[in-house]
């Protein structure tokens, strides 16, 4: 058999600038192209789910690609550990390169493969590639890391060079030789989705300082989950930004900010960054929770955004905001439930973004909001959809008999949520 080496996709479904693609060629190695369809992750998503359906379609690219330089890709459905041993079966592998993941099934999945490998005397290389600087590359002088973000993004920015921007270069060699076919989504119990993930265009970042708030424009880059996916690399996405993106640049760190946080700190993921808001009395009410699910909770800003979300996978950042807000300090409804809702639909979910965010709308995560900054979702509407176009196009029958009234009067629910943090924490708002 010939030796060979392989490179085990995961978050970066793309031959570009792919830093460990770029290191397995270098390796003087033939390299075979490698992804498991995982039944640990598929198994609890719905059968269409559409983010499965994208990544079908980007391995169908990907394989047009190879193809087309005489390769193909190594797909299979089934865990990595059970698949790593299929394929040292059938190749003289010599080595597995890929790039990081820092979330807690990753890692734990990553350090499993990782020993078996080595037991088994395949050399594994793994490398940076999703994010600009890493778990441990932007620490506080005395090496704890940063939980706020604001010294964070200046310590971020001061080490950030022109060099942390160069893309990697396509590879049009260096491939094994041969011809393999990817399973179909029905094979794996899945069907294709009605939504997709619509291609980026990065034009639109031009005015993401100017329109970011205004959900009405519909002026996105649709970048997210392209990034979250890696069908696009951050260094070749930084490289077109200019002065102009810096609004923009400001989220990619926070991006990177939240991964960082839920690296040091998975615990995260199921309880508050902040413990003294252990002991809110949250109401949890569950008929509360489904109508803010299907849009019905008489706010029409907050039931456009979830209207949106369950038809498109999609939502704005500000709309984002007011939802989650609503959820949190409205209904007084645990943050990790409108996590688990928006894991299930959001196209770009990101765990450690999704955490980061809702802790930060419910007050109890790390650079949190105040627990009594509570939006008005009306305000809020008036603010940034005065008009009223994409309340209107999600919401038709706002404005008719149809529509309901507010669940929950915004003052009521106001005080209500203050005095429920206030006797958590026994303290008073500034």
């Amino acid at each position: 058999m010939e030796k060979v080496v392989a490179f085990w996709f995961r978050r970066d479904l793309r031959l570009e600038d792919n830093r460990g693609l770029h290191r397995a060629i270098e390796s003087g190695y033939k390299v075979l192209p490698v992804f498991f369809f995982d039944p640990d992750i598929l198994d609890d998503l719905p059968r269409n789910d559409a983010r499965v359906t994208f990544i079908h379609q980007r391995l169908n690219a990907l394989q047009a690609e190879l193809q087309s330089l005489g390769s193909s890709l190594y797909v299979r459905y089934e865990r990595p550990e059970v698949g790593w041993k299929h394929l040292s079966e059938q190749f003289d592998l010599q080595g597995v390169f890929f790039n990081r993941d820092y979330e807690p099934y990753a890692r734990k999945r990553d350090q499993q493969i990782e020993g078996w490998l080595n037991e088994s005397g395949i050399a594994v290389h793994s490398f940076k590639d999703q994010v600009i600087f890493e778990t441990d590359e932007v620490l506080k002088p005395d090496g704890k890391p940063y939980t706020v973000f604001t010294p964070y993004k200046r310590q971020w920015m001061a080490r950030f060079t022109e060099k942390d921007k160069q893309p990697y270069p396509k590879p049009d060699q260096g491939f094994v030789s041969w011809n393999g076919e990817l399973p179909s989504l029905e094979e794996m119990g899945f069907e294709s989705s009605s939504i997709r993930v619509p291609d980026y265009d990065l034009s639109q970042l031009d005015r993401y300082g100017e329109v970011r708030n205004f959900p009405g424009l519909d002026a996105t880059s649709q970048i997210g989950p392209h990034l979250r996916f890696g069908t696009i690399g951050i260094r070749k996405l930084i490289a077109g930004l200019g002065s102009q993106h810096e609004v923009y640049l400001n989220e990619l760190i926070w991006r990177e900010f939240f991964m960082q946080i839920l690296y040091h700190f998975p615990e995260n993921v199921h309880r508050n960054f902040k413990s003294q808001y252990d002991g809110v009395p949250w109401r949890n009410h569950a008929e509360d929770f489904e109508l803010w699910c299907q849009g019905k909770t008489g706010y029409p800003l907050v039931d456009a955004g979830m209207r949106e979300l369950l038809e498109t996978g999609r939502m704005s950042n500000r709309v984002r905001m007011v939802v989650a807000g609503f959820l949190c300090k409205h209904l007084l409804i645990h943050w990790s439930w409108g996590e688990a809702f928006f894991a299930k639909h959001l196209l770009d979910f990101e765990l450690s973004a999704n955490n980061g965010n809702w802790q930060w709308a419910a007050g109890t995560g790390c650079d949190a909001a105040p627990y009594f900054r509570i939006f008005n979702p009306m305000t809020q509407q008036e603010k940034f959809d005065a008009q009223g176009s994409y309340v209107k196009r999600w919401v038709p029958e706002w404005g008719t008999d149809q529509y309901p009234k507010p669940m929950v009067e915004h003052t009521f629910a106001r005080n209500r949520a203050l005095e429920a943090f206030q006797k958590a924490t026994r303290l008073d708002p500034a």
